[in-house]
């Protein structure tokens, strides 16, 4: 058995930040495996400890060489192998959509021909969350959104998805399929230095997207990215400086003023 994870580095933010036309300076970002994929991660792995036959686990990912070492995260986690896909195309192209991602992801489940497919519900930078349902279009595989409980049997997937309002569902999906995992589905692990020290001789294979026998022309879409700005902040936060007794003294003052507690 075969299990591909799509996995993301995203960028996190510094709290003060400046925007240089569209885009945010490096110097203000600091880079990590996405939070949702690290659940589709630990999810793939978990399958590959439990049952008795051979499974296989791949991650790949569309990121320049920057993206090697969170990759790394994920094979340092129990991943045999990764796949990184990037270009002069893909430097270029700046806001990809998930149409066109899932195009490429899609050109590597191809070649890769896995029975399950498990991506995280969305990415914390873009927040989309559209690339894995993309990603079973394009493939022609069953497939469900939001799993939070997850179970294999012969030939499916019994999975809990989790919809609006506090309602969930229960279905099974024909493998191939493909899940996107949602928070809470686990506890991912940490990485342990040995797990560290072999993911440094694990297979990480980077492909271009000749490679995959793809155009640039793939990742033509109708996203585009027109502007950037901080969100305005809808109040201003109060911090009270002192003792105990002179912040309670000033709390009690702007609850008052504010009518708290009047009749």
């Amino acid at each position: 058995m075969k299990i591909l994870v799509t996995v993301k580095e995203v960028a996190e933010v510094a709290d003060d930040f400046e925007i240089e036309g569209l885009s945010i300076p490096e110097k203000f970002l600091e880079y990590d495996l996405n939070e949702w994929d690290d659940y589709a991660v630990e999810a793939a792995v978990r399958i590959a400890e439990d049952r008795d036959e051979d499974v296989e686990v791949v991650a790949v990912t569309v990121g320049p060489e920057r993206s090697e070492e969170t990759i790394r995260m994920a094979l340092a986690k129990g991943v045999d192998r990764a796949v990184r896909v990037w270009d002069d195309a893909l430097a270029e192209a700046g806001l990809i959509d998930p149409t066109a991602t899932a195009r490429v992801l899609a050109a590597v489940a191809e070649a890769e021909d896995p029975d399950l497919v498990l991506s995280g519900v969305q990415a914390a930078d873009d927040g989309f969350g559209a690339t894995g349902v993309a990603l079973a279009e394009h493939l022609d595989f069953g497939w469900a959104a939001v799993v939070n409980d997850l179970e294999l049997g012969d030939g499916e997937a019994s999975v809990r998805r989790e919809l609006e309002g506090g309602v969930e569902e229960l279905t099974t999906v024909a493998l191939p399929a493909v899940l996107t995992i949602q928070t809470g589905i686990n506890d991912p692990r940490y990485a342990s230095l040995r797990g560290i020290r072999q993911a440094q001789r694990k297979e990480l294979a980077v492909h271009t997207l000749a490679d995959l026998g793809l155009d640039p022309a793939v990742l033509d879409g109708d996203l585009t990215l027109t502007g950037m700005a901080k969100p305005e902040s809808e109040s201003d936060a109060t911090l009270f400086e002192g003792s105990p007794e002179e912040t309670a003294a000033e709390l009690e003052t702007v609850l008052r003023d504010a009518g708290v507690g009047a009749e």
